[in-house]
């Protein structure tokens, strides 16, 4: 993949935004990844799956957090043809009250892929929550790694952090 011309993609797409944002965290950021504006383009979430897919191989499902990852996890299972899991930011507190969507065999092999990796916090909670359930997560991918901790707070839950692109390769085409 061509970063350069993927990150332009992005910034042409309205994806990344520059100028003064509050992020989820609380912080203050000069720039910003709107991620459901390349999401739901078809083009770039075709191109997303085919980036992300290589990664996929000896996993037996792929994993996705609500909402964002949905449809990464989606396009990427189509991509490879492996069934994926919705995991919930938090278990449903009615009828089957479960902690995520799809079928999971203890054992199995998760690769975990998300939208934008910050800090990584709702991603190393699902990743646990999902062993608890029996999974053996040690990788993610991502769209998009901020540089801003998300690797290493992966890297200290045991599991390998992979993106397509980082903060770096975006600011590069900051105007």
């Amino acid at each position: 993949m061509d970063k350069g011309a993927f990150a332009e993609a992005l910034v042409e797409c309205g994806a990344v935004q520059f100028g003064t944002f509050t992020l989820a965290s609380g912080k203050t950021s000069n720039w910003y990844c709107d991620k459901a504006l390349a999401i739901t383009v078809p083009a770039l979430l075709r191109q997303i799956a085919k980036e992300m897919a290589p990664y996929a191989q000896g996993h037996q499902r792929i994993a996705g957090v609500e909402l964002g990852a949905v449809p990464i996890a989606a396009a990427v299972s189509l991509e490879t043809g492996l069934p994926y899991v919705i995991v919930r930011k938090a278990a449903k507190e009615y009828g089957t009250r479960k902690d995520f969507e799809g079928h999971l065999a203890p054992g199995d092999r998760v690769l975990f892929v998300e939208d934008v990796v910050t800090t990584a916090g709702t991603l190393v909670g699902s990743i646990e929550r999902l062993r608890a359930a029996g999974a053996v997560v040690e990788q993610a991918v991502a769209m998009l790694d901020r540089e801003e901790g998300g690797r290493e707070n992966l890297r200290a839950a045991g599991v390998r952090l992979a993106s397509l692109l980082t903060a770096t390769d975006v600011l590069g085409r900051q105007p």
